[in-house]
């Protein structure tokens, strides 16, 4: 086991000469400690790692260290992670993601569903994912509260873990669209910046950003969990829409805005709508 080994100017009390002497032992590979309760006093130490340290607790040695300082275990920590990541190396497969997409006669991409909750983001991704399997297409849906029951279980929906809710969806999301499978992601997802970064991870074009544009009154006036009623009554704390902001996209590849035209604004035509886009960029074809 590693551990730390002291080099230190060590003085050994000597009692009744006059007041204490102090006498320095004799320097060399090793420190014998006396016996004796005689009291040994580090002035100066020097911490070295070592394989294995012996020390006998029949003296005693009074040393004062100072206490590592939270930048220095923030950068113990920062250096622990880098050793760690410097250690792993990518390993690539002998089948590549494009034999995939041949294989499943398509390619394989994100369609990132957003909006406030009650906007139909969970409709939608249901009614396109029946869509798609009708004309043969191999598709996984990544719900919100469906992620939460499992791989996110032990995330709160504090600013931070939304951010990191996102992040571990991103990830999961891109897997799935290497296999060469349509992956859609329906969630709320707020922060601008998550979304973001989940797009950043995937191949230019591959992230299809798809915004449930419904006014938040409309959202509120479906309500059909309940949340906003319990956020209205204070019971639900940092919900979307109510005391926690929803940052609309800037620049999404689809906007699925409520006419309250009940043609339009059906589950099934919005699909379609998505299904038309995927048609016109390939994404249908292997």
């Amino acid at each position: 086991m590693e551990g730390l080994a002291m080099r230190a100017s060590i003085f050994r009390s000597v009692p009744g000469l006059g007041g204490d002497s102090q006498q320095r032992p004799q320097t060399g590979d090793f420190l014998r400690f006396p016996a004796d309760k005689t009291k040994l006093v580090a002035h100066s130490v020097s911490f070295h790692p070592v394989s294995a340290v012996n020390v006998s607790t029949q003296a005693s040695l009074t040393v004062d260290f100072p206490a590592l300082s939270e930048t220095n275990k923030k950068e113990e920590r920062n250096n622990g992670e880098k050793k760690a990541a410097d250690n792993i190396v990518w390993h690539e497969s002998s089948i590549c993601r494009c034999d995939r997409q041949e294989l499943l006669k398509q390619k394989g991409c994100v369609i990132w569903i957003t909006g406030l909750s009650g906007s139909g983001k969970s409709t939608v991704a249901c009614a396109l994912s029946k869509a798609l399997f009708e004309r043969g297409k191999l598709t996984y849906t990544l719900d919100g509260d469906n992620v939460r029951h499992g791989l996110n279980r032990d995330l709160t929906f504090k600013a931070e873990h939304r951010t990191e809710n996102i992040r571990r969806i991103g990830e999961v999301a891109k897997l799935f669209a290497d296999v060469g499978v349509i992956c859609i992601a329906s969630l709320i997802s707020p922060y601008r910046r998550d979304r973001d970064e989940c797009r950043s991870l995937l191949p230019e074009g591959d992230f299809v950003e798809v915004f449930m544009d419904v006014p938040l009154s409309v959202c509120e006036s479906r309500d059909p969990k309940g949340l906003y009623k319990l956020a209205r009554a204070g019971k639900i704390k940092g919900f979307t829409g109510i005391d926690d902001p929803y940052e609309a996209p800037l620049n999404c590849e689809i906007v699925l805005k409520h006419t309250g035209d009940d043609v339009s604004s059906s589950p099934r035509q919005m699909a379609e709508n998505i299904i038309s886009y995927l048609q016109n960029k390939g994404y249908l074809e292997g």
